[in-house]
């Protein structure tokens, strides 16, 4: 049976959020070609993790023999990340833009689940797992476009999942999502529109071409 490990990261519900309505279509066409695989959901959130702090720091550059109390339960979560990461057969995670990056409670799970030597380093253990990340942005951050100098999710992500932990990397990028809001931006509606269909029609299609991906290795 497949695993599919969902990260959600948006601070607004599925209602309000594209990113959660994107990954919500991918979840749902894989479970569709997955009925009885399973879904780790992760929405930081609801149920936020801990900023890396010194003691979790530490403890993985340490012998787990020699680890304090205090570092055995810090480190305890983040080999719960790793092997959740480490059990899936793909991941999706959603990366709204904040402030031209990623939200923080997205960084704090990356800072927790890269363990050097382990999900990272030479040999990392998810390398090669597929990881599809949705790219959310209020405006337009492509190639050409006046911003295109302030984007720094997807070069930051692309850098670290796959430079660092050897994921294969691909992203789905729903853009200008504050069209609808924004009275300024009224003219850009219908290609947010147009950018929002496509998130969903990639995010389907790219659930199936993984799920036929895994049942013929």
């Amino acid at each position: 049976m497949a695993t599919l490990l969902l990260i959600d990261s948006s601070v607004f519900p599925e209602g309000g959020s594209a990113s959660r309505s994107v990954t919500a279509a991918f979840r749902q066409a894989w479970e569709e070609q997955h009925p009885d695989g399973t879904v780790i959901h992760r929405d930081l959130a609801a149920d936020p993790l801990p900023h890396l702090d010194g003691v979790a720091a530490s403890a993985g550059f340490a012998d787990p023999a020699t680890h304090t109390p205090e570092q055995q339960t810090a480190f305890a979560l983040r080999v719960r990340l790793a092997e959740e990461l480490e059990q899936a057969d793909a991941v999706v995670i959603a990366a709204p833009m904040y402030n031209f990056t990623i939200p923080s409670t997205l960084k704090a799970w990356l800072d927790q689940v890269i363990i050097m030597g382990r999900t990272a380093g030479e040999e990392p253990s998810a390398k090669g797992t597929p990881a599809i990340v949705v790219a959310s942005r209020g405006g337009s951050y492509a190639p050409g476009t006046p911003r295109e100098s302030f984007e720094y999710v997807q070069n930051y992500l692309e850098a670290v999942l796959n430079g660092g932990m050897g994921l294969e990397v691909d992203f789905i990028v729903p853009e200008l999502t504050m069209a609808p809001q924004n009275p300024a931006m009224a003219e850009l509606v219908p290609m947010y529109e147009a950018s929002r269909e496509k998130a969903h029609a990639d995010a389907a299609a790219k659930a199936k071409a993984l799920a036929e991906r895994l049942a013929a290795a």
